[in-house]
């Protein structure tokens, strides 16, 4: 039973996701139910102060956050959720078996933050020691976890004139190390604030020389540092990542993964074509402690559709990049989409698997990228080792070779537009990837759709983005999950999405043998991770445009999940 702030009560009815659907009237009252809760908690939490609103709730929650290297190190996540993807690993991946397929049904809204928000939450939140931190826009929040009572509150202005994703502000989350905690802010400042305040500690910007840098990702802690990336690879950046004394804000090194003059690879940038040639880091990465390797995505060269101003390969766009995380320096890198021309992004999650591939025991990167494509490399070289297909209307390439370079088909945009498979949104995008290392399955979001897209020459100006024209969406898309089996290198199940296909909701699973996202018709969804049925579901009424995660606080389980402008928690009753 849940209780309304009226005094009444509540019961929610777990349905069937694909065959039942919520009346009318019972959706109308769940979004009352969540307008109503999140309504209380912003009374509650006053968000033009900075200190904490229960300094008793504070103090006791707070008190226990100091968060070491060893808590950064474990995995899989437990009780403690510290990082955007949960461990370094990337396998999104919790240890917690409270909730099983035998009782999720009994699963309930729990509670509903609503915070000051200016455009869909793509936030996962992270816990520790039953806090709870999130991010919108500039904003951030600490929320006891187990009641979202907010403890403190950090606001600070949205940054104008921006352009494209920065400015719309989007914000993907903290990091934490000790007692502090790092966000990144829309206009490319690093931010440093005490994790039991909220206080600025300091403050640092770390994108200048061109006014249409952003930034929309989570920061990674790795060791002593933060390591940060940007956003505006669309909009005529020079993309880079950086990383910065977790004490001081002192910039430790930088890795540009646009190369410049004299540097390998500035062959595909003439002239100062270098500095406006995207490859953005938007997405946090991964981090192999044994290798000491940081992995990180880059993003597509620009300008996006026009590939005549940037001839050859246009590295390291379109890029995995394995980095020293002491020195930045470049250890390989693996290129996805050579010349891409279709707006194709490889910043998708790199996730460290260690499996058994053909027979032998293998160090492994798995992700679904962007044009298509599911790839397994060795983690110590970057050798390549498979890609599979996901998408069945795939038309641009023909072929990926020995060493998983594609072959292209040779469809150039242009004036007129060239049908494309997939559209520039891409097979799957930035929404998480999940993976289960006793299944040794790696669950995915995938899209089906196609567009025109068209070219033409155009002029790198600041305040304007810099797509070099644009597209036309041909059809309507079909979404699915998918769970692809590392042993066997084939899906185990595909389950056919329905709704809109707008619902950019990542994955996540658990030791229980359950799967949690976001689906396309507006429900936060767990799914048998064996078979891909459905087991229960709970209609947010909002789009989901973020990944969820769990975590526990006093023994009780919760997941929880970004939708719309609301942050949601669900457990057991």
């Amino acid at each position: 039973m849940i209780r309304f702030c009226t005094g009444g009560t509540f019961t929610m009815t777990p349905r069937g996701r694909k065959n039942e659907r919520f009346s009318p009237c019972l959706a109308l009252i769940c979004l009352l139910f969540a307008t109503c809760v999140s309504g209380v908690q912003g009374q509650a939490a006053k968000p033009e102060t900075h200190g904490p609103a229960n300094l008793k709730n504070s103090d006791a929650r707070n008190g226990l956050i100091n968060v070491q290297q060893s808590d950064l190190l474990r995995e899989p996540v437990a009780d403690n959720w510290t990082s955007y993807n949960g461990d370094y690993t990337g396998m999104r991946h919790s240890s917690l078996t409270q909730v099983t397929p035998a009782n999720v049904s009994q699963l309930q809204a729990h509670w509903v933050f609503h915070p000051r928000t200016v455009s869909p939450l793509e936030v996962t939140p992270i816990v520790v020691a039953g806090v709870m931190f999130v991010t919108s826009a500039n904003d951030a929040y600490a929320i006891d976890a187990s009641t979202g009572s907010v403890l403190w509150h950090h606001t600070r202005a949205i940054s104008q004139g921006l352009v494209d994703d920065p400015g719309q502000h989007h914000n993907r989350g903290v990091a934490i190390l000790g007692t502090r905690i790092y966000m990144e802010t829309d206009n490319a400042h690093l931010l440093c604030l005490d994790a039991r305040s909220g206080h600025l500690i300091w403050e640092v910007p770390y994108a200048t020389g061109n006014r249409n840098f952003g930034a929309t990702s989570a920061p990674l802690i790795v060791k002593d540092k933060v390591v940060v990336g940007i956003s505006g690879g669309d909009d005529g950046v020079r993309g880079f990542l950086a990383a910065f004394d977790a004490n001081t804000g002192e910039e430790k090194w930088r890795f540009w993964t646009i190369p410049g003059p004299g540097e390998k690879g500035n062959e595909s940038w003439p002239g100062d074509s270098y500095l406006h040639g995207g490859g953005t880091t938007w997405l946090p990465g991964t981090y192999d402690p044994e290798l000491n390797t940081l992995y990180w995505g880059t993003g597509n060269p620009a300008p996006d559709y026009d590939g005549s101003i940037r001839p050859g390969d246009d590295l390291y766009t379109s890029c995995l990049l394995a980095l020293d995380p002491d020195t930045g320096a470049l250890k390989w890198h693996f290129q996805f989409s050579p010349h891409d021309l279709y707006d194709y992004d490889a910043v998708q999650t790199p996730v460290i698997v260690n499996a058994n591939f053909k027979g032998h025991s293998r160090e492994l990167i798995v992700t679904a990228n962007r044009n298509g494509f599911l790839y397994i490399l060795d983690r110590t070289d970057g050798k390549f080792l498979f890609a599979k297909s996901f998408v069945s209307n795939q038309n641009w390439v023909e072929s990926i070779n020995e060493d998983g370079r594609p072959t292209s088909a040779g469809l150039i945009p242009d004036a007129k537009g060239v049908r494309i498979c997939p559209a520039n949104g891409g097979a799957t995008n930035w929404y998480s990837p999940t993976y289960d290392p006793v299944t040794h399955t790696f669950y995915f979001r995938s899209s089906e759709a196609c567009a025109l897209i068209q070219s033409g020459t155009k002029l790198f100006q600041e305040g304007h983005t810099y797509y070099a024209t644009g597209l036309r969406r041909d059809e309507p898309g079909k979404g699915y999950v998918n769970a692809f089996n590392v042993n066997t290198l084939d899906f185990s199940w595909r389950d056919l999405q329905i709704g809109r296909n707008k619902g950019w909701g990542g994955l996540m699973s658990t030791a229980s043998g359950l799967l949690a996202y976001g689906d396309d018709a507006d429900n936060f969804v767990v799914m048998d991770a064996r078979t891909g049925k459905s087991l229960w579901h709970f209609h947010v009424g909002q789009l989901i445009h973020a990944s969820p995660m769990s975590y526990a606080v006093d023994g009780k389980q919760y997941f929880a999940i970004a939708a719309g402008s609301d942050v949601f928690a669900f457990a057991l009753p």
